[in-house]
């Protein structure tokens, strides 16, 4: 049965957390969601049991549940409507990056706390339901039903590895690389320039069959030494130049990959540039027709090679932004 669901998005990114929600319904429903987005939130329309799924996936949203309905400032009349199901409850508040400022949440708490205690009782400290109420451009309000685990992430940043490189993408924005290509549970995921295994780390994580290469082989060795420190699986890997994979790996589902920059890559005396743009053409014969790819680079990319579905722009530093760019295959 389908309902309505509110994504509480973590907020480190402007735009992304909610493309990568929209992407993993997709992944997992094969339907084009119904979904708004707004400040820090998406509410989308999706099948129950799908929950689960989308949850255990998801890496740029803290809290998941159903939707119970959304409130202008000025009118909060509908509140008396809202109902929840059986069991204790507490409602707690999150006010978005300091909006609606003239809001004052103590009051909206504890006029909802109010309606909701006419038919069930209040638990502050264990609450059969959690009704969270979030103060952005209107007042939504829903039940947390999924609390999202982020820690496993710090578990598997950099300096956690047995073998790691200074320069990686954080484990969050490696998997949400990865579910903006939709790909399915199952899928194969490849990354040609793999490094220590960040990303592929996460596509095994949430179940794809993953693939690892690098024209450097300490880097394939290191890979494997990293996931099998952690317990996943390597569906195939090997030491390419990026020219020669597409010879190696084909219909491959989805392509995620951070291609070498920065003074301290080495890239055997070739231009970075040159090697993205043997990148892209050899990214676009690799995938299944349907497939996408993700690839980081420090700038915007250009190209006739491939569809540039989107652009999110991560600043990390004063002298370095990464751009994810969402890439469709061209025939």
């Amino acid at each position: 049965m389908k309902g309505k669901y509110f994504f509480e998005l973590s907020g480190e990114h402007g735009t992304m957390p909610a493309a990568e929600a929209a992407a993993c319904i997709r992944a997992e429903s094969d339907e084009e969601p119904k979904y708004a987005s707004g400040p820090g939130y998406v509410i989308a329309e999706f099948d129950a049991s799908l929950l689960d799924d989308i949850a255990g996936r998801i890496a740029m949203t803290q809290k998941l549940g159903r939707h119970l309905g959304s409130f202008d400032a000025d009118d909060t009349s509908g509140f008396d409507a809202v109902s929840i199901p059986e069991g204790t409850f507490a409602v707690r508040a999150r006010r978005f990056e300091g909006m609606m400022e003239h809001v004052d949440t103590q009051h909206l708490t504890r006029k909802l706390g109010t309606i909701l205690s006419k038919s069930n009782d209040v638990s502050l400290k264990e609450p059969d339901n959690e009704v969270r109420m979030f103060i952005s451009d209107r007042i939504h309000i829903f039940i947390c039903e999924k609390d999202i685990d982020r820690t496993a992430f710090e578990e598997r940043k950099v300096g956690e590895r047995p073998f790691f490189s200074p320069i990686s993408l954080h484990p969050k924005y490696a998997r949400a690389s990865v579910n903006l290509t939709c790909v399915k549970r199952g899928g194969i995921v490849l990354d040609p320039f793999c490094g220590t295994g960040g990303i592929v780390m996460e596509a095994a994580e949430m179940g794809m069959k993953v693939i690892a290469s690098d024209f450097d082989e300490r880097m394939v060795i290191g890979c494997l030494e990293n996931m099998e420190h952690y317990g996943l699986k390597m569906h195939d890997h090997d030491v390419l130049d990026i020219g020669d994979i597409p010879e190696r790996f084909t219909d491959v589902d989805a392509i995620v990959t951070d291609p070498p920059y920065g003074r301290s890559t080495h890239t055997a005396g070739e231009d970075v540039i040159s090697i993205h743009r043997r990148a892209v053409d050899s990214v676009n014969k690799c995938l299944k027709n349907e497939g996408k790819a993700t690839m980081v680079l420090p700038y915007e990319l250009s190209t006739d090679v491939m569809n540039v579905e989107n652009v999110f722009v991560q600043r990390v530093h004063r002298s370095l932004s990464r751009y994810y760019h969402i890439l469709n295959k061209r025939p």
